[in-house]
């Protein structure tokens, strides 16, 4: 069965937090994975994170990074030091995921989060894309030196201009031409992006290395309108066998509301206790499609 995992800013409203709370929490739920944001990892010493790793491996947890890249660190920047910093700035994530052991990097790592062009009329991306990908090309170069893929994370059109696509993403890691990238589409932004769940994925096909899962308001699968038995039974088709890592967000407030723009509680109760009742659900919920299409 594949993988299942969630992120540790559906119970916290700070990007920074106890990380070693919650490897015990989501061991103690069932999950296989835990994902957090891959900039902690700069503020850490060594030995913090080697106690983290110890204490991920005793509780038979995976840990796994996510990045919304700081536009102070545009890869994709015309301003040739904002991007040279950018490039320096990734090449030491991926050397302390490394580090960690971890074997994936996901999310807008290929771009400033959340930087839109504004003033170019045309609609031309094309400058952009071609900066971020001569930039990628060295930031793999390093991921690879430490055994780390880059996945890189297709979003929405208000969180970025690259990769709003999986056919774009497909013709991204093309252009890139290394080993060790992929692509990781996300159930919230393929709603708002793609035309058909089931084509994205087939798009994607074998290059399809991870997958986020929220339904369309962000909340938990299941809890939205976004149709996941047509998402799932796509994976069965194409063989998924990478990690399935739930993004929720679901309360206002914190670094988070403000960057991911929730202006209201999504749940009812935002009490410990009811966020991990959801994520019990969760997890009962995605286990259920695995099985019903044969990927367990």
């Amino acid at each position: 069965m594949n993988k299942l995992g969630i992120f540790i800013n559906f119970w916290e409203k700070n990007w920074d937090c106890d990380h070693a709370k919650y490897i015990k929490k989501v061991s103690d739920l069932g999950f296989d994975v835990l994902e957090f944001q891959a900039q902690a990892l700069l503020e850490m010493s060594k030995e913090r994170m080697t106690e983290l790793k110890k204490m991920a491996d005793d509780n038979n947890i995976e840990l796994t990074y996510s990045l919304g890249l700081d536009p102070r660190f545009d890869v994709s920047s015309a301003d040739e030091n904002i991007r040279q910093g950018g490039i320096e700035y990734l090449k030491n994530i991926v050397e302390r995921v490394g580090f960690m052991d971890g074997k994936i990097i996901s999310g807008v790592s290929y771009a400033g989060w959340g930087c839109v062009p504004r003033n170019d009329l045309t609609g031309n991306k094309e400058p952009i894309v071609e900066r971020s990908v001569d930039s990628m090309k060295k930031i793999v170069k390093t991921a690879e030196d430490y055994g780390v893929t880059y996945c890189v994370e297709v979003v929405n059109r208000y969180e970025g201009c690259i990769l709003n696509t999986a056919a774009e993403a497909m013709d991204y890691i093309k252009r890139v031409d290394a080993d060790n990238i992929g692509v990781l589409l996300d159930t919230y932004h393929m709603n708002i992006e793609e035309d058909s769940f089931r084509d994205a994925i087939l798009t994607a096909g074998d290059k399809l290395l991870g997958l986020h899962t929220g339904d369309n308001n962000r909340r938990c699968p299941g809890r939205g309108h976004i149709d996941f038995d047509e998402i799932f039974k796509a994976l069965a088709e194409v063989n998924f066998k990478g990690r399935i890592v739930s993004e929720l967000f679901v309360a206002k407030g914190g670094e988070v509301g403000r960057d991911i723009y929730v202006w209201r509680n999504l749940e009812k109760d935002l009490s410990e206790a009811a966020l991990d009742a959801e994520a019990r659900h969760l997890l009962e919920y995605e286990k259920n499609l695995l099985t019903k299409y044969g990927m367990n």
